[in-house]
């Protein structure tokens, strides 16, 4: 099994016969998908998605993959096939198009209009081509047919690639619900007709591989959310992805019945909502959702709302109303109903929330102590019935962090595959699909893109490390007087700090450590005010670390006396 080997170089020219596979996210977190398939010249992008960010990223909207391998390449991509409309596959798609503006989007009504309603904000006016689950499309040597899959947002599709080297077949998020809220079930006859005809290259979402069993189905739901509305005293306020129709459904269908009005509240809630309302993947009775200042108007009891963050993540605005910062305050009475489901990683911020709610006298429904929420994702049980189905000659888990792809691994390596047929990889990592064997034959950059405030690739992880210093160590300025022909301070440097809940003389026991790292500039012959800055920052920095256990953000100003 092939692990990624920091000593990858970049991958050879591809030979003509064969396809390369490059995830550029995705694989090694939850979120950010994006996979590049390079065919005879020619490449076509799968998905292309934004992660939301975490605790230790203060100050970033989304991150983006990086672009970097297709930027002199963009005339060669022949189109971007959008498996589904939430953001971790399609959120990146305006940051791809401003690099080129007509590359075309292939997906499904509802994908293509979340997009299209997305890209508008961006001031760009995108080139779609509609599909439906058996439709076939040649996008360069690319020979595309789609197939119907079963997730938490409607119209969701896989992709069947075709190409000389061989076939692909890419599942997107899916799961085998038997009972879809949307009657549409998950084609495994198209899934069992390709296996018969021979794929090569399976590659299958493992965000739930570590689950055993079968995913619950979406509608099994339904009592624990009507529990909720039957019985809370007062206001419910939900929180759910921005592009969760099918639990929205549940949702409106429950207030319906307890004779309670809706509001969305969040851009993208009220955005997406109003798409799958139009075009009839979101069944609204009449008078049931009402602007948010009418809710103003009604006894709490008749009142439900809900939210997202301003990406369409749900932690956001929940977050800013356990702080009391959103613009609904939570109070007594109030039940807040967590229907999304949690982003791995993300327990301890998930655990902050429903406690600062809670002290807020809110009653926190969560899928910890309630049915209120299941997976889009198939389990184990799901991923092997697929497997051995499908026949696969190899197998590429995608779609999760490190345990989840190896999990996913496991299962079809227990299936009966080669290990050697299941590569294991990373974002960046390269895999060529040739005389129907896969190799891992190089790596090419995929680290984090942050978007900070608009800005595309301005922050970098040095300057998160100095946000998350400052906001957690404080910060120490150090202004030095220093005599330019002998290299020594004038008089005692200045310290003035922030953050650190200690006085600024504190910091004159770092005198001597100061004075020793310029004795050894003038000993090494250094002068340069610049050098000399970057030395006592040093040395305050270690001293700090050394006496007080402390790492605050050290700027030293020297000034030439």
């Amino acid at each position: 099994m092939s692990h990624p080997h920091p000593e990858l170089g970049a991958p050879p020219a591809l030979p003509k016969d064969a396809l390369r596979v490059i995830p550029l996210g995705g694989l090694g977190e939850v979120g950010r998908n994006m996979m590049v398939l390079e065919h005879r010249g020619k490449i076509l992008v799968i998905d292309c998605g934004v992660l939301f960010p975490e605790e230790h990223q203060p100050g970033v909207d989304v991150i983006l993959p990086d672009f970097t391998y297709l930027k002199d390449r963009l005339d060669d991509i022949v189109g971007v096939v959008l498996t589904h409309g939430h953001e971790d596959h399609i959120g990146g798609v305006p940051y791809l198009l401003k690099l080129r503006n007509n590359i075309p989007l292939i997906g499904s009504r509802l994908t293509l209009a979340m997009i299209t309603a997305k890209l508008k904000e961006h001031r760009i006016k995108p080139t779609t081509i509609e599909v439906v689950e058996g439709d076939h499309r040649d996008l360069g040597p690319f020979g595309c047919e789609f197939i119907a899959v079963n997730h938490s947002i409607p119209d969701g599709l896989a992709v069947a690639v075709r190409t000389t080297a061989g076939l692909l077949l890419h599942t997107g998020d899916f799961k085998m619900d038997q009972f879809p809220l949307d009657k549409r079930l998950t084609d495994l006859p198209a899934f069992a007709r390709l296996g018969a005809e021979g794929v090569d290259l399976f590659c299958t979402d493992s965000t739930n591989a570590e689950v055993p069993g079968f995913t619950t189905a979406e509608k099994d739901l339904a009592p624990a959310i009507e529990t909720v509305f039957r019985t809370a005293p007062g206001r419910v306020i939900v929180s759910s992805f921005a592009s969760h129709v099918h639990r929205i459904q549940q949702v409106l269908d429950s207030a319906h019945r307890n004779k309670r009005k809706v509001a969305f509240v969040g851009r993208s809630m009220v955005r997406n909502m109003d798409i799958a309302r139009q075009l009839g993947y979101l069944d609204v009775p009449r008078g049931l959702v009402v602007d948010v200042k009418e809710l103003a108007k009604l006894p709490d009891r008749k009142v439900t709302l809900v939210c997202t963050g301003s990406q369409g993540e749900p932690m956001a605005a929940l977050s800013r109303m356990a702080s009391g910062d959103h613009q609904i305050r939570i109070g007594d009475n109030d039940t807040v109903l967590m229907a999304s489901s949690l982003i791995p990683g993300n327990e301890t911020s998930i655990s902050r929330v429903i406690n600062g709610l809670t002290r807020r006298g809110a009653d926190v429904v969560h899928k910890g102590n309630a049915k209120v929420h299941v997976s889009g994702h198939a389990s184990a049980g799901e991923l092997v019935y697929c497997y051995n189905l499908v026949k696969p000659r190899n197998v590429m888990p995608v779609h999760g962090e490190w345990r989840h792809l190896q999990a996913n691994a496991d299962l079809a390596i227990a299936t009966g595959l080669d290990p050697e047929h299941v590569p294991v990889v990373d974002d960046g990592v390269v895999v060529d699909l040739q005389d129907g064997q896969v190799r891992v034959v190089g790596k090419v950059r995929a680290g984090y893109v942050y978007v900070s405030a608009g800005n595309v690739g301005g922050v970098t992880e040095e300057s998160l490390r100095d946000r998350v210093t400052l906001s957690q160590e404080g910060i120490v300025t150090v202004l030095a007087l220093i005599d330019i022909d002998t290299g020594k301070l004038v008089e005692p440097p200045e310290f003035l700090t922030r953050g650190l809940g200690a006085d600024d003389s504190l910091f004159d026991d770092a005198i001597p450590s100061i004075e020793k790292a310029l004795a050894a500039a003038a000993s090494d012959g250094v002068g340069d005010p610049i050098d000399l800055e970057k030395r006592i920052g040093r040395a305050v920095t270690q001293w700090a670390g050394r006496k007080h256990r402390r790492n605050p953000l050290v700027i030293p100003v020297v000034v030439e006396a």
